[in-house]
């Protein structure tokens, strides 16, 4: 396998034309595309390589391609594939057919989506072990866990000795389809590798902060084993070139432990049963806080005073105020849930003060692993991939975690019917009495702060609900009535 990946070469814009119209129909179908809606105008290539010579049997091209699109600003989405070739796909291929080429230097072969395919998953693994340099690609892994920090595998990942000690050679790979907005191979039940879809040059938080977890010894985050990355000096993305010093962030390989659960599937299957879940949700909260303590240890803190919690408290107007335009229910609630943001600026301007830390970012039950040992991991720190790099990077009060998790209970209470709102109310103050217990501040001290970035959480709730799953609309319209009832 090595001595395949070995020979690569750089491939031209012939091959991006030859599979310009069948991208156009297949990309907007995945489930992690993310300009649905509107159709592909044109692409444009970021960096291609060849990691498998296209054989009589089995090609493999690794592609950074930007999306073009009508009505969106900016220089469009940029997207990683793996695009396998044949001569005619096996059966059990069907699933990540992406067409059959007939033009270019693919002509009269069938490419498809390569992570499906065990042989080009396992390509990408010995080159991890390897530390492979193939074109603009490189693959980097860390002995100790450690890194210069420049990452959604769902399931059972977690910390399991961290990053150290060998990849061993020859495991067999197999694809998570349960992905949504990332991808993720497990490699025989050892290690996981998420892939992100979509990616963009610069210092990736999914990379950065379970390595400097890492570095400070927090058991609670997988510590990453391997990477993959692209030199943005390598591509010819006009825009990668203005942060030569940056690059793409395309992967990162962590430890998985078989039989682990994510906190979502794990509160439905006890809520269904009629089960406690209070101690799980104590404990998950000793979690974030462990995790939240690594954090400040690892990377530098801020104060936020008035002038700096200003623009903080502007942008969740604003917010208010598109989803109030956007989704016309909000109208009558509109002046209670202000009054939530004025009264954090109102103590702001009293000259109250908060630390704010690098977190999470896009914490719900779904970003949590529980282990058969019933330790408790978060996992997936890239943050919300809707917002800007640079902003997902910003510190920011550690309460905007904790209110995440608080909707992710009450989302669950409402998802089976009889919907079970004294299950949510038990569970957020067990988590909350959890995360006190372990770093000595319970968040509901600050009833204010606490009440702003839950509203500020639900009112993005609202427009999602409205927008893509209607028949959810309910659960953040009900926070949003307790939310902007006087206090």
């Amino acid at each position: 396998m090595s001595e395949a990946i070995t020979r690569s070469a750089t491939t031209g814009p012939d091959l991006l034309a030859s599979l310009d119209p069948l991208l156009r129909e297949w990309l907007p179908r995945q489930r992690w595309f993310a300009g649905k809606g509107r159709p592909v105008t044109d692409f444009s290539l970021v960096a291609a390589t060849e990691l498998l010579p296209i054989t009589t049997q089995l090609g493999l091209y690794h592609l950074l391609v930007r999306a073009h699109q009508p009505a969106l600003q900016g220089p469009g989405d940029c997207y990683q594939l793996l695009i396998g070739v044949r001569e005619a796909l096996p059966p059990r291929l069907a699933p990540a057919l992406i067409g059959h080429v007939d033009r270019g230097p693919l002509s009269g072969r069938t490419v498809y989506d390569a992570l499906y395919d065990a042989r080009p998953a396992e390509v990408l693994l010995e080159a991890m072990r390897t530390r492979a340099r193939i074109g603009a690609l490189r693959f980097d892994r860390d002995g100790n866990g450690s890194g210069d920090g420049s990452g959604d595998g769902k399931g059972a990942a977690r910390d399991d000795g961290g990053g150290e000690g060998e990849i061993p050679a020859g495991l067999v790979a197999r694809m998570v389809t349960s992905e949504q907005s990332n991808s993720s191979i497990v490699y025989g039940d050892t290690f996981i590798l998420k892939l992100l879809r979509r990616v963009v040059p610069g210092v990736n938080p999914d990379l950065e902060l379970p390595l400097a977890l890492a570095r400070v010894g927090c058991p609670r985050v997988p510590a990453p084993v391997a990477w993959i990355r692209a030199d943005a000096a390598g591509t010819t993305d006009p825009d990668a070139e203005l942060n030569a010093e940056d690059s793409y962030v395309l992967g990162v390989l962590q430890p998985f432990v078989r039989g682990a659960a994510d906190g979502w599937e794990l509160a439905l299957r006890e809520l269904a049963k009629g089960e406690d879940f209070s101690a799980e949700a104590r404990a998950l909260g000793r979690a974030t806080a462990e995790v939240h303590m690594a954090l400040a240890r690892a990377l530098p803190t801020v104060t936020l005073g008035h002038a700096q919690l200003r623009p903080l408290v502007d942008g969740m107007v604003e917010r208010l105020d598109a989803a109030i335009q956007a989704v016309p229910a909000l109208h009558p609630y509109a002046p209670g849930l202000r009054s939530a943001y004025e009264a954090l600026a109102d103590l702001a301007a009293e000259g109250q003060t908060w630390t704010a830390q690098r977190i999470h970012g896009d914490l719900h039950l779904g970003q949590c692993l529980r282990s058969p040992s019933g330790e408790w991991s978060l996992i997936d720190f890239e943050g919300e991939p809707s917002k800007p790099l640079a902003e997902r990077r910003l510190p920011q009060p550690p309460v905007r975690d904790i209110a995440g998790m608080l909707r992710s209970f009450d989302y669950a209470a409402h998802s089976l019917h009889p919907r079970s709102p004294d299950w949510a109310a038990v569970c957020r103050a067990a988590y909350c009495a959890g995360y006190a217990e372990t770093c000595g501040r319970d968040p509901r001290t600050d009833p204010v702060l606490l009440r702003a970035y839950e509203t500020d959480k639900a009112v993005y709730e609202v427009v999602y609900e409205a927008r893509h799953r209607p028949d959810w609309l309910p659960v953040p319209m009900s926070a949003i009535h307790r939310l902007s009832a006087p206090g």
